[in-house]
């Protein structure tokens, strides 16, 4: 039997990261936005930011709404 490679390789660093946002835009007490998880903070911030930012926002504020999914908030 063959085996096969698979080649991973890193986003560009200019790639496209498109932004997170659902349009339920709603802050928590916490400032955090409960249809996308980002902060406020990181929500001001996408415009200026690079493809790296972009993508380290995006993972984290998902980790945020599966967060607030298990809690039931």
């Amino acid at each position: 039997m063959a085996s096969e490679s698979v080649s991973v390789t890193a986003p560009a660093a200019d790639e496209v990261v498109v932004s997170p946002c659902r349009r339920e835009c709603c802050l928590d007490e916490q400032d955090i936005c409960v249809g996308c998880g980002r902060l406020l903070a990181e929500i001001r911030e996408w415009k200026a930011a690079d493809s790296s930012r972009r993508r380290e926002i995006c993972r984290v504020a998902q980790t945020r709404v599966r967060s607030s999914l298990l809690s039931g908030r």
